[in-house]
């Protein structure tokens, strides 16, 4: 159960390869039994600050606590950590039973205690029967669940899962994700993940810290994240979006007004960064393709304008829209069941409401 007390603090950690920052002054707290994801595009930073944690790696500056503890300078094999690599990372010539009691016995864990305790791990992952065979005799998902039996067996203070799904296939993936938020439910384990999988960190996280260029853009809730990014890399990297050029023509009465397509448009003042817009500025507005609605042509609710539908890609669940206007832009319109494939066949004239009540606007870079 997650608590309001601090299991890892990272205080300033500054960290470059070859003169280019890749974690840069970052500070970041982990509540107790908190399950905190990185997130973020290759490159962004978000392996190496696991790595800071971990020990893998010392920063240039600044402090790193487990548990109270300045760890900074402390070797991995001391900071009260269990590891799972995205590669699994097992030892070939050892059985999961080996593999997983590796820990126990370079913590010099009495043997008395070893069996017992890598029983209960296997039992913990769903494998009680799998000990004896080598890590060849297993699945990709099988393998997975070993490591994590592993890195928990030595009863660390914190997890740390660097990308540990990403070699698994879809079905599996979405398997192993909800096995792992049983486990870490379960025992209340601290754990820091490590995605690049925006969908992953929405279903798994507690918080998600979104990173780019070394630095986290917003650490907030799934849904915070989504309703409300703070800035315009956040709300194109979780979530489908649709963005739009747009002309601030001021603010009025706790809205801002601005002009796209040739239409004013109102959107709430707390919805992007709205206090660093200057009237007349250039800016974007971001509206998800579920706020979106297609309506009659010419009809007096397509706030965003009319155009021509394009194209569809079929969901199951939905079908996008891809409706592309005079200028040749396109927006995406996401129509829930499939009834839009008959309604709206390519070629028709629609126009494009938007719910902007849930938009945003952040200046154009």
């Amino acid at each position: 159960m997650m608590t309001d007390t601090i299991s890892v603090s990272v205080e300033g950690a500054v960290k470059s390869f070859g003169g280019t920052p890749a974690v840069d002054g970052v500070s970041l707290k982990i509540r107790k039994g908190e399950f905190l994801t990185l997130l973020g595009p290759s490159g962004c930073g978000k392996t190496t600050l696991l790595n800071l944690i971990a020990g893998f790696l010392e920063p240039e500056r600044g402090e790193i606590f487990i548990d109270g503890e300045a760890v900074t300078h402390v070797p991995p094999y001391r900071r009260s950590i269990g590891m799972v690599f995205q590669s699994y990372a097992l030892f070939p010539h050892m059985t999961v039973a080996e593999n997983v009691a590796f820990g126990l016995k370079m913590h010099k864990v009495p043997a008395s205690e070893i069996g017992p305790r890598v029983a209960e791990a296997l039992e913990m992952v769903r494998l009680p029967q799998m000990g004896p065979r080598t890590p060849r005799q297993l699945s990709g998902g099988q393998q997975q669940r070993v490591a994590l039996a592993r890195a928990l067996v030595i009863k660390p203070s914190v997890i740390l899962l660097d990308e540990p799904f990403s070699a698994i296939d879809k079905n599996l993936r979405a398997d192993m994700q909800v096995e792992l938020k049983r486990i870490q439910k379960r025992i209340g384990i601290t754990t820091l993940f490590v995605t690049h999988d925006q969908s992953e960190a929405l279903s798994l996280s507690d918080r998600i810290a979104v990173m780019s260029h070394g630095k986290i853009e917003q650490l907030s809730g799934p849904a915070e994240l989504y309703r409300n990014p703070a800035s315009s890399f956040v709300a194109s990297f979780i979530g489908d979006i649709n963005r739009m050029p747009c002309t601030v023509i001021g603010i009025e009465a706790g809205e801002v007004v601005l002009k796209a397509n040739e239409h004013v448009l109102r959107l709430p003042k707390e919805h992007g960064a709205v206090d660093v817009l200057a009237a007349g500025s250039a800016a974007l507005l971001f509206a998800r393709p579920e706020e979106l609605a297609l309506v009659p042509a010419q009809g007096v609710e397509a706030n965003l304008g009319e155009g021509v539908v394009d194209t569809h890609v079929y969901q199951g669940t939905h079908v996008d829209v891809y409706v592309r206007f005079g200028d040749g832009r396109a927006v995406r319109v996401r129509h829930p069941g499939f009834e839009a494939l008959e309604r709206f066949p390519a070629g028709t004239a629609v126009g494009v409401h938007a719910n902007l009540a849930q938009a945003f606007v952040f200046p154009e870079k």
